[in-house]
């Protein structure tokens, strides 16, 4: 039956992918250069060491040899570490985004055993202008609509609300449909994120928001229409013709274009079918994918505020562009591992949660004194509930109605049946009672339903 179960989800996985046409062109850009880019590598030390003076700066040194070392291994990466399972634009480029990963992973290991005030002075090295307290707005306060008494402009406190963030909202949620390519997991992403905000709004002020804020601006309007782009999106690439051919073997100019364009483009295309509540293994990750998921946007705002790092910093945005490259990768290869294509976690994966799980424990140690501060009753009652439930619709779900608990409470009822029937026998000796044949009997009409199921799961096997 296990080897049955894997086959289907095998062939639902088989039945939700694209068909792809390839002539199998493989040009000069495509192959492997191992020995050319090793060549490279060394001759450009070479010239460097030869040509330029020898400085005195201990800093600039300083800078240059870690810099040295981060393309160093780049360049290791980019050669030499295994592919993962997008191919396009370039194989190369999803190898760059790993070893950033790597990279990255490296960089907050070494600040999480800095003290929040070194961590700070560390990150002047990246941007001189950084460790400079900041005061993070708060969305809240007046939440009047229609202001009637300003004249001028009555729906003033609507439009303070427009700011760069509103493109942010709408272009992370038309990322994430791409990534999850699922509406219940973005939509319920983007609920649970909002009472989050209402849940920590009394420990950072970026979370302190009108209510028209969090459910009409955010959740339905900016949340709302990027999930329902992203998803005509996945619509258009799901029925979309995926036929490649080398840029030669293409007569005409329009079609040489339009096949250089076709490279940014998935070179193929998986409908996602999560099916959660299958079995209990697909819920427990999906849950926990979720839970990183939260956990990673909770650590963009709570990093920020204990690191005195500015919203619109170039390294927050270019963090939050590498988590969608990341990510990216991270679902698919978890996608592959539920559905028993892949038989281990991917290298991209590990990753993201190790990073996730590193940055929340910064938070944990630079920002104790904010993370602590106490939760209202109404909201520890809320979370305390929710939680409760979950537990008990997994174990109404997964165990109550789980085949095998199910047999186990047959068997128990029969045994107490004909334990009550052997000791009511003693009575009924005159009339020829026997408990033995009772108990043979019981065991016999057990054997034929084992029998039964056995060979019923068999055909079930055999017709999948």
């Amino acid at each position: 039956m296990q080897s049955s179960q894997h086959y289907k989800e095998r062939r639902s996985r088989r039945s939700s992918e694209t068909i792809v046409y390839d002539d199998g062109t493989n040009t000069f850009l495509w192959r492997t250069h191992t020995v050319l880019s090793l060549l490279i590598i060394i001759s450009f030390l070479t010239y460097t060491v030869i040509t330029e003076e020898e400085s005195q700066d201990v800093e600039y040194n300083v800078k240059r040899g870690i810099c040295a070392g981060v393309f160093m291994f780049l360049a290791i990466g980019v050669t030499q570490v295994k592919d993962g399972p997008f191919k396009r634009p370039h194989p190369i480029l999803w190898r760059f985004v790993f070893c950033a990963s790597i990279l990255y992973e490296i960089g907050i290991l070494f600040m999480l055993f800095q003290s929040v005030d070194h961590a700070r002075s560390f990150l002047t090295y990246i941007d001189p202008d950084l460790n400079k307290p900041l005061d993070f707005r708060a969305y809240g306060g007046n939440c009047t609509i229609w202001d009637a008494e300003n004249e001028r402009d009555p729906l003033h406190n609507v439009m303070d609300k427009m700011d760069g963030f509103v493109a942010a909202h709408f272009i992370g949620w038309f990322l994430k449909a791409l990534i999850f390519r699922n509406i219940w997991m973005t939509t319920v992403l983007s609920a649970v994120f909002e009472l989050l905000e209402y849940t920590l709004e009394h420990q950072l002020p970026n979370f302190s928001e009108c209510w028209w804020d969090h459910w009409i601006l955010d959740f339905i309007v900016c949340n709302g229409l990027g999930i329902y782009f992203g998803l005509k999106c996945l619509k258009y690439l799901s029925v979309k013709e995926y036929k490649w051919q080398g840029l030669w073997h293409i007569p005409s100019y329009r079609g040489k274009v339009r096949r250089v364009v076709g490279q940014f483009s998935p070179y193929s295309w998986v409908k996602f079918q999560w099916k959660p509540t299958e079995n209990l293994f697909r819920w427990l990750l999906v849950s926990f994918q979720m839970l990183m998921i939260l956990l990673a946007e909770l650590n963009t705002f709570y990093l920020k505020f204990v690191l005195w790092m500015p919203p619109d910093h170039p390294f927050v945005l270019t963090r939050l562009v590498f988590f969608w490259l990341w990510g990216g990768v991270a679902v698919r290869e978890m996608y592959d591992y539920m559905g028993g294509v892949a038989h281990q976690f991917g290298q991209q994966a590990w990753m993201v949660v190790m990073i996730i799980a590193t940055e929340f424990l910064m938070v944990v140690k630079f920002g104790w004194n904010t993370i602590t501060l106490p939760f209202p009753g109404y909201i520890k009652a809320f979370w305390g509930g929710a939680f409760l439930l979950y537990i008990a619709w997994t174990i109404w779900k997964f165990q109550m109605k789980f085949p095998r608990f199910k047999a186990m409470v047959k068997e128990t009822t029969s045994k107490a049946i004909v334990d009550c029937d052997a000791g009511e026998s003693t009575s009924n000796e005159e009339v020829g009672f026997d408990s033995t044949s009772l108990l043979d009997n019981n065991r016999k009409a057990k054997h034929v339903r084992r029998r039964d199921i056995h060979s019923n799961g068999t055909h079930h096997a055999i017709q999948d």
